[in-house]
């Protein structure tokens, strides 16, 4: 097998007309607009109607969505008992996952298959999902669950839930920046999941379950806790030179840095990276010095010792960001799922809607089969009380 296929690696499995990615030049690009236009003019909520439905809204289609989703941001009552019933020790994203799923029993019109009913249910997660995060952070540390705002953005709202109190506009101005950038990255682990179990038509609570189970892995997105942890290890940034010389000699890697896609910067890091100095600067504290002395020298390193360039990715910044504000490392995944919701929605609806034909392509990859061979007519059973103990 050419290795450069080996994990579908530039292999093209669909059509799409919500994101592209140049990794050459450092571009993303949500259905035709540049990344930065949208971090300076947009919401996460304009994002999120963009991305579903593939086009700017007016004012009154904009104040439409808002309400929706404000109007949506409740949690069933069942649910938050199911939580409350949970060992406080259970991962967030394992709660998020099932919690997703469980969303499905509380659809009434659950048989309905029209594009109308998936955008609706886009909507309800898109909404939910904050809620569920929040809940399940207070649930886990013995605080009351709190309502959701009736107004209010949806970074506005989400902070307000996980902490009781309204947030500052420069703090929900921040997470609303960061729910952009993290909403859509075309076909990501996650997203390929959605997709793929979206082409066997399940319904749109398992495929955006599967999603969050495929999230929830440390190569995807939680790169950002080992970012954290990495952070906290080196401690002080006098110490960074010496632990990334230390962690690169060893063979091991430096979390937040090298990306499959970019061969550049991502730009959402350089985003993240201003944001990251301004919090720190705020907050006075040494975790951007860090951070960006780490970037510097892992590109020094790999300069010197393998002759290669690397760069930041996503998950560098955002994890300090996150972090400054007070927010629990094992949250910052679940963040990402809050942003991510309205790409993985629009790849479902995109796989069980798109106009290209067919619809729905079920997927189904070939593998290459390296294992016993015996000839064509295959391996010869041998009765149990026949066989030999194996040597190891």
């Amino acid at each position: 097998m050419d290795a450069r296929n080996i994990g579908l690696r530039n292999i093209e499995v669909a059509d799409t007309k919500i994101c592209s990615i140049d990794g050459e030049n450092g571009k993303l690009i949500y259905r035709g607009f540049d990344i930065l236009d949208l971090v300076n003019h947009s919401t996460f909520e304009e994002t999120s109607y963009l991305l579903l439905f593939g086009e700017l809204p007016s004012p009154e289609q904009l104040a439409d969505f808002g309400r929706r989703l404000r109007e949506a941001r409740g949690i069933p009552e069942p649910m938050i008992k199911n939580m409350k019933n949970r060992p406080k020790r259970a991962q967030p994203m394992d709660v998020l996952q099932s919690c997703v799923a469980e969303l499905a029993d509380y659809d009434l019109n659950i048989d309905d298959f029209s594009k109308e009913a998936h955008t609706r249910r886009a909507i309800t997660l898109i909404a939910k999902i904050p809620s569920i995060v929040a809940a399940w952070n207070r649930i886990r540390t013995g605080q009351h669950v709190v309502d959701p705002m009736e107004e209010g953005s949806h970074a506005a709202n989400f902070l307000y839930m996980l902490r009781g109190v309204e947030p500052s506009a420069e703090e929900a101005k921040v997470m609303d920046i960061c729910f952009i950038l993290h909403a859509e990255h075309s076909f990501n682990a996650s997203t390929f999941a959605a997709r793929e179990i979206s082409s066997t038509r399940a319904s749109m609570y398992a495929a955006i379950s599967g999603a969050v189970g495929a999230l929830s892995g440390e190569l995807h997105g939680g790169a950002n806790v080992q970012v954290m942890k990495m952070l906290l290890e080196i401690g002080d940034p006098a110490n960074v030179e010496k632990w990334v010389a230390g962690r690169l000699s060893s063979g091991g890697r430096i979390m937040g840095m090298g990306h499959a896609v970019y061969r550049t910067t991502d730009p959402r890091a350089d985003i993240l990276s201003r944001l990251s100095k301004a919090i720190s600067k705020e907050k006075n504290n040494k975790w951007f010095e860090i951070t960006e002395r780490v970037e510097k020298a892992t590109k020094k390193w790999m300069l010197e010792h393998k002759g290669q360039a690397i760069y930041p990715n996503v998950d560098l910044y955002s994890a300090s960001i996150y972090y400054s504000m007070g927010i629990p490392m094992d949250l910052n995944t679940p963040i990402f799922a809050i942003s991510r919701i309205s790409g993985w929605a629009s790849h479902v609806i995109e796989e069980k809607f798109a106009e290209a034909a067919p619809k729905p392509a079920l997927y189904r990859p070939k593998a290459v089969y390296i294992g016993r061979y015996c000839g064509p007519m295959g391996c010869e059973y041998v009765p149990l009380s026949e066989r030999k103990q194996q040597v190891a």
